[in-house]
């Protein structure tokens, strides 16, 4: 069955006052693909009926979509009728690789994703908020492009070839938004400063010449006991080596090795993440922690590769527009809306890669409205209250207009 056959149709806004509120029909159409996109989640680089799906909306609208770029992204270019800048909205449309716990008519049907960081909410609002400018063009004086990328859960992330592609290229500044079940719905989080931890994929494998058996591990090299050992020092080191006024976090999400219960294998493995908000702490504790790996090869006899992937440096919002959101919340809503984050997450967002090229602003939303939509990112039971889909195109059609109309210099 085609992804059409039960994705809400496309939206056509009807003839009315252009600064209304948005129809009724609009709301209920953002929440519908929401749920759409919830029930059919596809992990990285894998998403390719929610691309059609983008394409589809777009284009039945009079949009013309550039792509695919990295695979499975999309852009499209909402032209002002005035000359002026060009800036951008990011969003990110995989699902995690994970099963979905909700009991939800709207529940995953693919037992092996689910979409339980937000990026089906990401999507939407990326959709709406195009849809929006499309009929607001004139009021734009400049051009703003939106970008749908794949892969944000990966390592390498899809920013990487969405930027080789040169999506940002012509960009002067750049937003984005993440859901927050820690917010209420109507607040928007918006961080100054640094907003999140870097993050390094870190991959440890230890091999032995050869098995032996459970009943005499003094006989072999024992690669799982030489594992969590090693693991172990590595959990201790946060606040220990490093300065305990500077965060840093390492956890281990993957390990294994062995096929039989009394078999010591040859080999075994484990896989993590280090995140740290100082840069100096990265560099140092990836130096130590190597050298910490080959200390223990050179003392148990066996071998151990450690790997370090290509991680994300931490996102660091830009003052100027942060000041431009705070002042569109403002308008829209009240003082109370806006949330100063002062302490910065330990979560990365490959968000920061952009941010490399480009001066930019993750503005977090609140989604939090009872028990259900209160689970953490990642949860397998997460959900939001819908209510944040319509109030984040609102907001961000008014950020987007304002900076432009404000020639906001980042």
């Amino acid at each position: 069955m085609s992804v059409f056959d039960v994705a809400p149709k496309p939206f056509c806004f009807p003839a009315s006052p252009a600064n209304g509120q948005f129809p009724d029909e609009f709301v209920d159409y953002l929440i519908n693909l929401r749920r759409h996109l919830h029930r059919n989640p596809e992990i990285g680089y894998q998403e390719f009926a929610t691309s059609r799906l983008i394409r589809h909306h777009l284009e039945s609208q009079g949009l013309e979509v550039s792509g695919p770029h990295a695979k499975t992204g999309l852009f499209v270019d909402i032209e002002g009728i005035h000359p002026g800048p060009h800036i951008g909205f990011r969003c990110d449309i995989d699902a995690l690789k994970m099963q979905d716990a909700k009991k939800t008519e709207y529940a995953s049907r693919n037992r092996e994703a689910a979409h339980a960081c937000g990026h089906d909410a990401h999507t939407t609002i990326g959709i709406g908020l195009a849809l929006n400018l499309y009929r607001l063009r004139h009021q734009l004086k400049g051009r703003v492009r939106i970008f749908f990328q794949p892969n944000e859960e990966g390592n390498p992330s899809g920013s990487v070839p969405m930027i080789k592609a040169g999506v940002c290229d012509p960009l002067e500044a750049l937003y984005c938004m993440h859901v927050d079940p820690t917010l209420d719905i109507g607040q928007f989080g918006v961080p100054e400063g640094q907003v999140t931890a870097s993050s390094e994929r870190i991959r440890v494998q230890i091999r032995a010449r050869s098995t032996g058996h459970s009943a005499r591990p003094h006989k072999v090299k024992d690669t799982i006991w030489i594992a969590t050992q090693l693991l172990s020092q590595y959990y201790q080191y946060s606040g220990r080596i490093t300065d305990a006024r500077n965060p840093s976090v390492f956890t281990v999400c993957m390990i294994g090795g062995g096929m039989a219960h009394n078999v010591i294998p040859s080999e075994a493995w484990f896989e993590g993440a280090l995140r740290c908000l100082n840069d100096q702490d990265r560099v140092f504790l990836l130096d130590y922690m190597e050298r910490t790996a080959q200390n223990f090869a050179a003392t148990h006899g066996v071998s151990i590769k450690f790997t370090r992937v290509e991680g994300l440096p931490a996102v660091i919002n830009n003052a100027a527009l942060g000041r431009n959101v705070r002042a569109c919340i403002h308008e829209l809503f009240d003082e109370s809306a806006t949330i100063g984050i002062c302490v910065p997450s330990m979560g990365a967002e490959d968000f920061a890669n952009y941010l490399e090229h480009v001066p930019g602003m993750l503005i977090r939303v609140g989604t939090r409205s009872s028990k259900d939509t209160s689970y953490p990112l990642h949860d397998a039971h997460f959900d939001i209250d819908e209510q944040a889909l319509s109030y984040s195109v609102e907001l961000m059609s008014r950020v987007m207009i304002r900076h432009l109309d404000k020639k906001v210099t980042p």
